[in-house]
């Protein structure tokens, strides 16, 4: 039995009733299969026991502590909870930064074993960052002397219990057959598929447990590039029919521009119509720098869809930004006689059935919107082009739901983060890449300043200097505001150090900026709020948003012509890039202010250095790809474009070089699969592709 054929419930498990299985379920584990592949993040090494006098400076020290007492220390909320430890050989300190929650586990009296790297801090041997796990003496004769994993948790699950659990699974899965062809795994040194599942779990060895990764994602990747290449050639292999017409509508819109399209946008623009009128659906990526009018490119290729006679669709993560995009596009099309159609979950009643009959009859040519675009019940007429804005934003299924929405319907994904091209063969090899790097003429490139906190009141009258010229300006913040402070913290202005939205609103509009309009923007704004705050500030009766970073993407207003970017070293390179293009989208002379703040770390100082020598978002993606490595530059791509259970491309980009050399040599060498050598990968294949769901029609889709 293949490990995708173990699709018994974890209800069949001894122990698991339907509330563990909800809480199971939480952690993304309903199968046997989804226990197995159930990655632990870091082990335990219960071979040994530390003595606290002995911990500091190790590496990793494993010391088997007692509660003294705790407490709450720090000036400001949110205060750092510190518990005071010990063992026969000594006394610690378990600092515990941004887990409040442990004020209630380290109760006095309590003994934990506790696994991090302790170091002597101000006169005491203190640890910061560990992992921590109730002593159970009832246990101990059956874990000392073990390497144990340590899963990531949900409420209502212990680490014993996915042990328990996870053991239990590997007992019933029995031997599994082999999902890697002998040749790839002596090639590699890679072990067998019951060996790496089980030294993945629960090693004996730290060489035995990097084996067990090494192999497991090995074969994760080496699959997931296969399956790129088979969605590729199956796309080339959808047959389908699209009539080129006069493009009339196109030349209408350009004729209404007040200026003419760039160099980067005629050149992508000409590669997606190629794609459109091919014989053969397509898959392509749109990267753009900040301001580089994608926006533009993909309503400009949805016309010569709609001219054909089907429609199109465009799909936006927030209602914020879907409602900006449906303004444009309505703006743009409307006057050329189209019909824009603005489409999301809060669209209800008879304004819904009328757009939906809309779409259904094909007098909708253009629907913007949210999810709600595909979701169950919204059927087209003949969707011919999906454009989805943002697209790491959407995981494989949410486009594939789309997708499935007309007969042989175009893909245009578009990013205003741009991938550096070694990450994107990898992520989206299936997809074809066209770039926008020119910005329109007239565009003057933002002026970028460092200030370090303490300087801001130099900041504020440049920014009251502006808006009496007739700017506007933004104002970012990291946190939201009290609803953000956790547990153990209090909200303030000043939340542990760091600024939130809400405080800093009040104290700009009431202390800083008495004689100015303010508005304040954030995710837990009220919808309806959100829109009033953006129509008011687009039409020029806000003078200063207050906002977090829900504004990184979408948000044009031309006149605004400063941006101030509050305790800069708290956002990525990439975020920092896309909110200072929030200004300099007008005539304008416009700035862009970082204040940093005190304690300023060799990483954060790296990023606003670089932010402050390049405009160019396509260099700085990959300057922070070199300054962070493929992992934690996807951030939130990896769960959503790329979907992995093991593999961390952090670690494994090695790995995943070679098995994708590996997929891809085997593909071009035999593409159906068919040689009888290509059996076993044949076979693996196909029960992954039939896992993830897709329908007979749309087997193409990834």
């Amino acid at each position: 039995m293949y490990l995708a054929e173990c699709t018994r419930p974890v209800a069949a498990l001894r122990g698991v009733g339907p509330v563990l299985g909800g809480r199971l379920a939480r952690l993304g584990i309903r199968t046997l299969a989804d226990l197995l592949r159930y990655a632990p993040r870091d082990y335990q090494d219960r071979r040994r026991r530390d003595a606290l006098a002995e911990a500091g400076g190790k590496e990793r020290a494993n010391v088997l502590v007692r509660v003294v007492c705790g407490h709450w220390f720090g000036r400001r909320p949110p205060r750092v909870f510190k518990a005071e430890v010990q063992d026969e050989s000594g006394r610690a300190a378990l600092l515990c930064f941004g887990r409040p929650f442990l004020s209630r586990v380290l109760q006095p009296g309590r003994r934990f074993w506790v696994s991090g790297r302790f170091q002597h801090q101000h006169g005491e041997l203190a640890c910061g960052s560990f992992e921590l796990e109730p002593f159970e003496p009832e246990e101990e004769s059956r874990i000392m002397g073990r390497i144990l994993p340590v899963y990531p948790l949900t409420e209502g699950v212990s680490q014993r219990a996915l042990r328990r659990l996870t053991a239990q699974a590997l007992e019933a899965a029995g031997e599994l057959a082999e999902e890697l062809p002998d040749e790839l795994r002596l090639r590699h040194g890679l072990p067998g598929l019951g060996e790496a599942l089980r030294g993945l779990h629960f090693p004996q060895s730290e060489s035995e447990q990097a084996a067990a990764r090494r192999a497991l994602v090995y074969t994760e990747l080496f699959y997931y590039q296969l399956q790129l290449d088979r969605s590729r050639r199956a796309r080339q292999a959808c047959l389908r029919r699209r009539e080129r017409h006069a493009q009339s509508l196109k030349a209408g819109l350009l004729a209404r521009l007040p200026f003419g399209l760039t160099g980067d946008q005629e050149r992508a623009l000409a590669e997606i119509e190629a794609d459109l009128f091919s014989p053969h659906p397509s898959s392509r990526l749109l990267q753009g720098e900040v301001a580089s009018g994608k926006t533009l490119v993909a309503l400009l290729a949805a016309l010569a869809v709609i001219e054909a006679g089907e429609q199109a669709a465009l799909l936006a993560p927030t209602e914020l930004l879907a409602r900006q995009h449906a303004d444009t596009a309505a703006r743009l099309l409307e006057p050329l006689g189209l019909r824009v159609a603005f489409l999301t979950g809060g669209v209800q009643g008879e304004a819904r059935e009328r757009l939906l009959a809309g779409l259904y009859s094909g007098e909708v040519d253009l629907a913007v919107g949210t999810h709600a675009l595909f979701s169950e019940g919204v059927r087209y007429r003949s969707l011919g082009l999906a454009v989805v804005d943002e697209q790491q934003r959407f995981g494989v299924r949410q486009r594939r739901a789309l997708l499935a929405k007309g007969p042989a319907p175009d893909l245009l994904m578009m990013s205003a983060t741009p991938i550096p091209r070694s990450l994107a063969l990898v992520l989206f090899g299936d997809m074809v890449l066209s770039e926008l790097r020119e910005l329109p003429q007239g565009r003057l490139p933002v002026v970028t300043h460092l200030t370090r906190q303490g300087n801001e009141g130099r900041v504020y009258e440049r920014v009251r200097e502006e808006v009496r010229r007739g700017g506007q300006a933004y104002f970012v913040y990291p946190l939201i505001g009290d609803a953000a402070a956790g547990e153990g913290e209090a909200a303030g202005m000043e939340a542990g150090g760091v600024k939130e939205a809400e405080s800093m609103y009040r104290r700009l509009a009431s202390e800083v900026f008495p004689e100015l309009r303010l508005a304040l923007l954030h995710s837990r704004v009220p919808e309806e709020v959100k829109i009033r705050a953006m129509a008011e500030f687009a039409a020029g009766r806000v003078d200063i948003l207050v906002a977090t970073s829900v504004m990184e993407v979408g948000v044009d207003v031309p006149n605004a012509s400063c941006i101030v970017i509050e305790q800069a070293e708290r956002f990525g390179l990439a975020s920092l890039h896309q909110l200072r293009g929030r200004v300099g989208r007008g005539p304008r002379q416009s700035y862009a202010y970082l204040v940093y703040g005190e304690d300023l770390s060799d990483a954060a100082a790296a990023r606003l250095k670089a932010v402050l020598a390049s405009g160019d978002g396509f260099a700085l993606a990959e300057e922070d790809l070199r300054l962070r490595g493929p992992g934690e530059f996807l951030g939130a791509r990896q769960s959503g474009s790329l979907r992995l259970g093991i593999a961390d491309l952090q670690r494994d980009w090695e790995i995943c070089l070679a098995a994708r050399a590996d997929a891809l040599a085997i593909a071009a060498a035999d593409p159906e699969l068919g040689r009888p050598e290509n059996a076993l990968v044949r076979g693996v294949l196909e029960l992954l592709a039939g896992g993830k769901g897709e329908s007979e029609d749309h087997g193409w889709i990834l």
